[in-house]
């Protein structure tokens, strides 16, 4: 099968992606004004305000007919088009451009559809251009033959956020909640927002950082984490692919501070935006370096190289955030302007599909069928 080849500006397929993906969204934004208790998230609704999720869902229909008019314009074809139009018009008989948010009652359980929907708007108008305009892999398209198990990742996190935040609070206040840390808490919150700030950047990623190497370290929990390795095919979407026992795990350890210092609301909701930004953006098919900042905070390079699949240079920068944490216990690894040449896991057999990916580390380990191949080093 020939694979997919990138997209070229100027054609017309790009315009007709984006009309189809924009009517999606507000297709699928319908359904949480119409079920709001559960399909919402009660923490993220204090955030956007309903007449701006309004104005979002009207703007989103008319720039969905917009691109699918350019994509007529400049491909001379229709199919895009036609599907973009298609749900966009779905949307507006559902009530896209007369729906009304309301008052929402409290409820046991819930799902992230509105996170989902509003960071996955956020992340494409972000991550897309740069990864058009300025890629590291120039031969590498969007639509690649995994781009759709990365989405289910994407999605399953996001969708079950009430039961990951639940799962991943329950290590920290089992085992410091009955501490009393309220002098702690008083001292941590008096401190200026920027101080603060990088407190709980510091904290995170030095517990992130031991949970991370764990995960490498230890052969049974490498099974999981491998999974996140496995995509040979490194853009936005990529960070996604994490097997659910390595989010409880890692989250769990990160959390453990955020508790444990109890840094203000401000603070909290600051590091969580920045942290779903920035672990999108050191996975991305991106070539720009930052510059002197990449000795200061992590970059795709320095990121690209903890996915390297040569063995020779596996080990190496765990760190999320800072890069001197890597520096202090001997695993950093920053050459120059260079890159590896490839990524994935090279002595690894893995199943396709997000459902198999699941399962398959319980019942088999992905390097069983390598059993007899020479060992180069450790990852």
């Amino acid at each position: 099968m020939t694979p997919p080849k990138r997209l070229v500006i100027g054609q017309g397929q790009i315009s007709g992606y984006i009309s189809i993906f924009l009517a999606i969204l507000v297709l699928l934004g319908i359904l949480c004004f119409r079920y709001p208790e559960r399909l919402t998230t009660p923490e993220f609704r204090e955030i956007y305000t309903k007449e701006s999720v309004e104005a979002l869902m009207a703007g989103g229909i008319i720039v969905a007919f917009f691109f699918a008019l350019l994509s007529i314009i400049l491909s001379k074809k229709i199919k895009l088009a036609l599907i973009g139009s298609a749900i966009a018009g779905a949307a507006i008989l559902l009530g896209a451009l007369t729906v009304k948010g309301r008052a929402v009652d409290k409820v046991s359980w819930h799902i992230g559809l509105d996170w989902m929907l509003l960071d996955l708007l956020l992340m494409t108008i972000i991550f897309i251009p740069l990864e058009l305009f300025f890629p590291k892999n120039r031969e590498q398209t969007k639509f690649h033959e995994e781009w759709r198990t990365d989405l289910m990742y994407f999605a399953i996190s996001h969708l079950f956020i009430q039961f990951f935040g639940i799962v991943t609070q329950k290590p920290a206040i089992l085992f410091f909640g009955w501490i009393g840390m309220d002098k702690v808490h008083v001292w941590v919150q008096s401190l200026p927002f920027i101080p603060a700030l990088l407190l709980a950047f510091f904290s995170t990623d030095l517990f992130q950082y031991w949970a991370h190497r764990i995960f490498h370290t230890r052969v049974y929990l490498w099974r999981f984490h491998s999974i996140h390795h496995s995509t040979q095919n490194m853009d936005w979407l990529a960070g996604s692919r994490t097997h659910f026992i390595d989010i409880f795990f890692t989250r769990a350890m990160t959390f453990i501070p955020l508790y444990v210092l109890g840094f203000s609301t401000t603070v909290f909701n600051v590091y969580i935006i920045f942290i779903a930004i920035h672990a999108v953006l050191i996975h991305a098919n991106t070539r720009i370096n930052f510059g002197f900042l990449k000795y200061i905070i992590t970059t795709p390079q320095y990121h690209h190289w903890h996915h390297c699949e040569d063995p020779k240079y596996y080990g190496h920068n765990f760190a999320s955030i800072f890069p001197f944490i890597d520096i202090l216990f001997g695993t950093y690894y920053l050459p120059g302007k260079e890159w590896p040449a490839g990524t994935g896991v090279h002595e690894a057999q893995y199943p396709k599909g997000f459902l198999k990916q699941s399962v398959y580390p319980f019942t088999k380990s992905p390097f069983n069928t390598n059993l007899n191949m020479e060992e180069r080093s450790e990852r």
